[in-house]
């Protein structure tokens, strides 16, 4: 009993110690960029030792593979429990309302993903990591485009649903290229509305 108990402990105090990285990481690879962070950096903004970074993390690219992980993981839940709020008949207009809402429109993590993206680029192992998240972020949005197939039609130039999904991706990927830019966030939210409606209904908010 107490051998458990102790082993609780032990477990909920490594899942805080792994957490706090992660978020001291976040905010040093937002201010400095992934290229040029240290260990002791990341070690000393979440008040940790090299030896409690060694005990999760083995490198400092694992630590930002699991960063982009949560982040990015975070994002398809949130378009999944958005679009998952209707009946079988999808209400285009309140749908992207809802999801521009909740989606994770931050500069800092639009900076840390476009790390990513340049470290993914040179990196097949990583690149494949990359590729899978938005293959799950499209089926989470293929997903309800199909369960309301029959009640609300898309646009026909998509060729389908993947299409359809595609271009939902397409346009979130475009819209934060240019928050990266202008700081925006208010015009990135009212763009990607926009956008979205546009491609999911005949364009004047309502489903054709």
């Amino acid at each position: 009993m107490v051998a458990e108990q102790t082993a609780r402990r032990v477990t909920r105090r490594r899942v805080r110690t792994r957490a706090n990285l992660l978020d001291a990481a976040f905010e040093v690879f937002a201010a400095k960029g992934f290229g040029r962070v240290s260990i002791e950096e990341v070690c000393e903004a979440a008040g940790y030792s090299r030896g409690a970074f060694y005990s999760n993390f083995a490198s400092l690219d694992e630590l930002f593979f699991a960063l982009y992980r949560q982040r990015a993981d975070l994002i398809a839940e949130q378009v999944s429990g958005a679009l998952a709020q209707d009946g079988p008949d999808l209400d285009v207009p309140t749908s992207v309302d809802r999801v521009t809402e909740v989606l994770l429109l931050d500069v800092d993590w639009l900076l840390v993903k476009t790390d990513f993206l340049v470290h993914a680029a040179r990196d097949p192992a990583v690149a494949q990591s990359l590729l899978e998240h938005r293959e799950r972020l499209r089926t989470a949005i293929a997903d309800r485009l199909a369960r309301a197939t029959g009640h609300t039609a898309l646009p026909a130039v998509f060729d389908g649903i993947d299409g359809a999904a595609r271009a939902v991706v397409a346009a979130y990927d475009g819209v934060t290229t240019q928050l990266l830019l202008d700081k925006d966030v208010d015009s990135a939210r009212a763009w990607l509305k926009q956008l979205l409606t546009a491609l999911l209904t005949d364009g004047s908010g309502t489903p054709e």
